[in-house]
């Protein structure tokens, strides 16, 4: 009999796995779909191997970087080409975010970048309340709200939604602080502010890019570490659905949305990639993408310039350009929809579209309280860092009993 049985193949579910199986246990995977790897996916546009879903990891803590150490990827982790992500505002042109800034809160409102989106006036606003008392924080805290209070509706509106939502796929208000960046309520307890804990976080970062990718794809993470579990035992069984898991043997984790009971609904992401040829994104003129207001005149939430973002890429696509679009809602015609705001947002036209792909994914809702042992998305927040390593700690946890 297993020792352990884990329901759900995605990354979590195969890190546990792995860490499980490397330490002796006898581990039986559950994936009820017939692929490995849930959001992290590859999909071939234009005979290019793409991203289908997650496309970086946070570099913070080096997590993600351990892994693929171990799984001998190091070799080919490859940071983004530098540049500035940019801002469409809900009017007027694009500007380059803030460059010292988390989660578009910015570490001095009242630098000219800072400015430039929000104005003098609301950035004056922002001083004046954050040098008032800092609130208790609690598990309860949401992001939103927690801005809005400390740096006023502008600052959360015009900087602060927009990022937040390119990271987390939704409004701030949605958002627990704690989920939004581990480090930040300790941060705010030792600086007493919001723009003290940004600046503290962001000096406390490595040089360099605050995120990273790997050559060919981060669907490559996936195939490698579903090769490195099953060498070391683990038994993966495909296209297998667990409705009870009471009944599987062993010590049993949840590695799946839908069988620990969900806080709240489910939310629809719709990806749209488009292959161009376009000899005026040669000058990556919106950087490596853009992060869309809301009342911006577009329906996608964000732009991925990905040929701009990644050397590898753009050598494969051989002077083709990708760019990917998100919505929150699917558009009745998404490649059609998806040309136009890249246009709108890129500033130039599309007159070719090589090939497309539409893809759609559900972020799960925060997990509710219960005595199941849980990793993933809907405990860990969403991002490959985090994710990873709450499947770690939870896997070595286990181990310690």
């Amino acid at each position: 009999m297993a020792d352990f049985a884990v329901v759900g193949g995605g990354v979590a579910g195969l890190v546990v796995a792995r860490r499980l199986a490397a330490a002796g246990a006898e581990v039986v995977l559950f994936e009820q779909t017939q692929r490995l790897g849930g959001p992290v996916a590859r999909h071939d546009v234009a005979g290019i191997a793409l991203d289908a879903g997650a496309e970086s990891f946070a570099v913070r803590g080096g997590t993600v970087a351990v892994l693929l150490g171990e799984l001998g990827l190091s070799g080919d982790i490859v940071a983004p080409r530098p540049g500035p992500a940019w801002l469409q505002p809900a009017s007027g042109d694009a500007v380059p975010l803030p460059a010292t800034a988390l989660l578009g809160i910015p570490a001095d409102p009242l630098a000219p970048d800072v400015v430039r989106v929000v104005g003098i006036a609301a950035a004056e606003r922002a001083v004046e309340l954050d040098a008032l008392p800092l609130p208790e924080i609690s598990a309860d805290t949401r992001l939103g709200p927690f801005v809005r209070e400390r740096l006023g509706d502008d600052v959360l509106d015009r900087l602060v939604a927009p990022v937040v939502h390119g990271v987390h796929s939704q409004h701030p208000d949605d958002l627990a602080l704690t989920r939004a960046h581990p480090g930040l309520p300790d941060a705010l307890a030792a600086a007493g502010s919001i723009t003290g804990a940004v600046s503290r976080l962001r000096a406390a970062a490595p040089p360099g890019s605050a995120v990273a990718g790997i050559r060919g794809g981060m669907h490559r993470l996936v195939s490698s570490l579903a090769d490195d579990a099953r060498s070391r035992g683990v038994d993966v069984r495909l296209g297998v659905r667990v409705d009870d898991a009471g009944a599987l043997p062993g010590t049993v984790v949840i590695a799946a949305p839908g069988i620990a009971a969900p806080a709240g609904p489910s939310r629809r992401i719709d990806l749209v990639t488009l292959v161009v040829e376009q000899g005026e994104l040669d000058a990556a003129p919106r950087g490596s993408g853009l992060l869309v207001a809301h009342g911006a005149p577009v329906a996608a939430r964000a732009l991925t310039h990905a040929t701009a973002k990644w050397e590898w890429l753009r050598d494969a696509a051989e002077g083709r350009h990708v760019v990917r679009l998100s919505y929150d809602t699917v558009p009745t015609d998404p490649v059609a929809t998806a040309r136009t705001d890249a246009e709108t947002l890129l500033g130039v036209r599309l007159p070719v579209v090589v090939d497309a792909a539409h893809v759609t994914w559900h972020r799960p809702a925060a997990a509710a309280a219960s005595d199941l042992v849980v990793v993933g998305e809907t405990v860990a927040g969403s991002g490959l860092a985090g994710i990873i390593g709450h499947a770690e700690r939870t896997a070595a946890a286990l181990l310690a009993r």
